[in-house]
């Protein structure tokens, strides 16, 4: 196949659009499509601090890339990596070794916040005395909780995260089968600060999760493959499979279901109220009852090795 825009051999097709681009023309779409995505999240921004969630996978390393980028000629803008250390052995190491070659190339400041320095435990830990919990369930949300406190302690502006298209879309079809509304108007980009949040914005919203992965093959850019040894467990992994059928079938279902949430996120945030934050009785971080979910697993976590330690045999 040919380029579309000129002479060179394609190196991606995208059915979504039924266009054809070469190395050039592709890598100049992707830094387009993140500039607009910037420029519409946060109109206006007149500098400060942004910190990026840096796993260490090719989402959030293309994600700083090209935010270091867009701000790279404004002094007034520093930009802080956050990545976050589970304690997940066989798989973190890995992707906290990417993640430090990509910021000492790009010369960006870079900080490991860990489970274990904040909540005294890991996911591996958690995961043997919570037997038949899906361990992506708290860890996922001490992860957020983290991440969020790193950067609320950095001042920071905004926080930005790797969510490429097929993820948000993939969000927005779980959220509606669940019917939950609260979760479908929550869900990044945050256009409004709330007390104790940090602004989420996803710069690789409306781009697919492959051409991601093309860019940061094209660049160069340092990442890991690895995948969580606990992913498998996951329930995403049924609307990714079905969302992917979708696109197959319907090119451009992964655009439809974004703009379906992005029309309806006002309509839901607005009226009711939705999405405005109470504060955790024992943390103080923001929650959406009097308990955040990140201490409920904690609680949970305490109690089942308190009840193990009880019925042990003298």
């Amino acid at each position: 196949m040919r380029c579309d825009r000129c002479d060179e051999d394609a190196v991606v097709d995208q059915p979504y659009q039924r266009a054809h681009l070469c190395d050039s023309h592709f890598r100049a779409s992707v830094v387009e499509r993140a500039r607009r995505e910037l420029h519409r999240q946060v109109p206006g921004f007149r500098g400060g601090t942004i910190a990026v969630a840096l796993s260490g996978g090719k989402d959030s390393g293309v994600a700083l890339t090209l935010t270091q980028q867009y701000f790279s000629r404004r002094p007034n803008v520093e930009i802080v990596a956050l990545s976050v250390d589970e304690g997940i052995s066989g798989y973190r190491p890995a992707t906290l070794e990417k993640a430090r070659e990509l910021t000492t190339r790009l010369g960006v400041e870079h900080r490991i916040v860990r489970f274990s320095d904040a909540y005294g435990t890991t996911t591996e830990q958690s995961l043997r005395t919570l037997p038949g919990t899906i361990p992506c369930a708290y860890c996922g949300v001490w992860r957020r909780q983290l991440l969020n406190r790193a950067a609320r302690d950095l001042s920071a502006d905004l926080l930005v995260l790797g969510f490429n298209l097929d993820d948000l879309a993939q969000t927005v079809l779980m959220n509606l089968v669940r019917g939950d509304l609260d979760r479908l108007a929550r869900m990044s980009p945050h256009r409004a600060r709330q007390p104790g949040l940090i602004p989420r914005i996803a710069p690789l919203a409306h781009i697919p999760e492959r051409e991601v992965f093309l860019y940061a093959h094209l660049l160069g850019i340092p990442f890991d493959h690895g995948e969580c040894p606990h992913a498998r467990a996951a329930a995403r992994n049924l609307y990714r499979a079905v969302v992917w059928q979708l696109e197959e079938a319907m090119p451009g279902t992964r655009h439809a279901l974004l703009r379906t949430q992005e029309r309806l996120a006002p309509l839901l945030v607005e009226p009711a109220g939705r999405g405005v934050a109470e504060r955790c009785r024992e943390c103080g971080e923001p929650a959406t009852g009097s308990l955040c979910r990140a201490c409920e697993f904690l609680s949970s976590a305490r109690n089942a090795i308190i009840m193990a330690a009880a019925s042990a045999p003298l």
